[in-house]
């Protein structure tokens, strides 16, 4: 999906649902990791993560669509758009469109980390690396050693 079509695709999604129309930009981001999307009040930008239609589908992408028109639409008429607004939630309810993304399933195969302690043998698994020379067992003190490094 180009990012024309992606256009087209908001604008009717916002009359559809919010019976307002989309007069800004909307793109894909490629680099945008951790979420769905996200709105640029500054710019009065919409950006979508392509990750999400590639691995989840037209369904979850419209969700996020809906989410990122709430915070639009509430910007450009002077209201609270914020996840903390009560305008925002109110609108969310109304319009059906979701609080929060599902995480992506490529999202859930981050870089594993294995160590275990050589005193006690308790493993740890973490997803950010463990400066082995600074941090110790949590059970007995012991010295960690790195076992594992998957990516």
């Amino acid at each position: 999906m180009t990012d024309e079509e992606l256009l087209v695709w908001t604008r009717e999604i916002s009359e559809r649902c919010f019976d307002r129309a989309f007069t800004d930009h909307i793109r894909f981001n490629k680099r945008l990791r951790t979420t769905g999307g996200r709105y640029i009040p500054g710019k009065r930008t919409i950006e979508i993560n392509p990750s999400y239609l590639e691995e989840t589908g037209e369904e979850e992408v419209e969700g996020i669509i809906k989410h990122e028109l709430c915070h639009y639409h509430l910007h450009i008429e002077g209201k609270g758009y914020h996840h903390r607004d009560k305008e925002f939630r109110q609108l969310l309810k109304e319009t059906n469109a979701p609080r929060h993304c599902t995480p992506l399933p490529s999202a859930k195969q981050r870089p594993a980390h294995e160590y275990q302690c050589q005193k006690c043998g308790e493993m740890y698994r973490r997803r950010r690396r463990v400066d082995v020379d600074k941090y110790r067992c949590g059970k007995c003190k012991g010295i960690l050693k790195k076992l594992k490094e998957s990516y």
